[in-house]
Parts: C-alpha cells; sequence; structure tokens
C-alpha cells in the first residue's frame, strides 16, 4: 500500500480524533506503518476538530496530511475548510444532514447520513465516528474488517463493545448500498 493521508473533520464532541486514533492503532495490528496527528478548535467541544492518520506499508517521514486521498467531513464547516486539500481523484464523505452545501470539484463525493444511522439504526448518535470508519474502510478498502473491529474494541471503553460493533457494521452496509 502507498502511503494514504486521511483527514477527518467535525465538531469538538464528535469523536473524529478518536476515530482517527482508532483507524490508527487497526493499521498497525494490520501490519501497516501508521501515525495520527489532531488539532481542535479554541473552544474543543463544539469547535472545529480533526483527526489525521496516514497509513503506508513504508515508513512515514512526514506526518502531516496536506493533501488528504480521504476527506471525511461531518459539518459544514469541516467541509469547507478542507474540502480544498483533497487530492484529484480522492473520496469526499460528508454527512448529508449537516453538510448542505455539496462540494464540487475531482473527487467521488459520498453523500451520507452518518449521523442518522448512527441515531436511528444503532441508537445512538454518539457512535457515529464509529458508523464513520465502517464508511470508510469499506469505500477505500484500507484494512481487514478483523484489524478494523480489533482496532475499536480494543479502543472504545469496557461495556460499549456491542454497541460499538453494531456502530461498525452499520458503517460498512451504508457505503456498500452507497456503492451500488
Amino acid at each position: 500500500m502507498a502511503r494514504i493521508d486521511i483527514r477527518l473533520g467535525g465538531s469538538g464532541g464528535q469523536g473524529t480524533i478518536t476515530a482517527a486514533a482508532i483507524l490508527g492503532y487497526a493499521a498497525v495490528y494490520a501490519g501497516k506503518k501508521a501515525v495520527q496527528t489532531k488539532s481542535y478548535g479554541p473552544e474543543a467541544r463544539g469547535g472545529a476538530a480533526r483527526g489525521e492518520v496516514v497509513i503506508s506499508d513504508e515508513d512515514i517521514n512526514y506526518v502531516k496530511v496536506l493533501k488528504s486521498d480521504i476527506l471525511v467531513a461531518l459539518t459544514q464547516e469541516a467541509c469547507d475548510k478542507f474540502v480544498v486539500d483533497a487530492k484529484e481523484g480522492s473520496i469526499v464523505i460528508v454527512d448529508d444532514f449537516l453538510v448542505k452545501n455539496k462540494p464540487q470539484g475531482n473527487f467521488k463525493l459520498y453523500s451520507l447520513p452518518i449521523i442518522k444511522t448512527a441515531a436511528e439504526d444503532v441508537g445512538k448518535s454518539m457512535v457515529a465516528n464509529i458508523v464513520t470508519l465502517g464508511v470508510v474502510n469499506e469505500l477505500a478498502n484500507l484494512i481487514d474488517y478483523e484489524k478494523l473491529e480489533k482496532g475499536v474494541l480494543n479502543k472504545v471503553p469496557k461495556g460499549t463493545e456491542e454497541l460499538n460493533k453494531k456502530a461498525l457494521k452499520a458503517g460498512i452496509e451504508l457505503a456498500r448500498k452507497a456503492k451500488k
């Protein structure tokens, strides 16, 4: 696998930074090299937040994402701010409810009900970040499902494992429907 630069953007409290960390751990479980960085807006919860992951089979010499191969934007602010750095031919995933002004560009856009799926299909909006991981991994085929699930289960709070497994599977299903 060549270097893959992934940016997950949203607002503080949506779990984008946690999702980036989980994806990085899962990549390591899969035998890849990975680094994760994060950035919060000045407000923390409710302010802008982004988690970034670089995954590669080779050594990673630069840890920052300059141009994303995969961009997830769970808010309009994140979409507006980060879509300009999406690579040509990249994958851009936005939440279809919170991102009203859909971005235009030379990328594959997926506008999906991520937060709605977490709230209604899984039963808790707080697992939207795990739904997102299922979507990202299914659309980009980054790592084996078992390794991703292991990453999720090793990082979520004890007692929430079944909820998070359900969220991961819901994300995968959402992506499969979008690919058709």
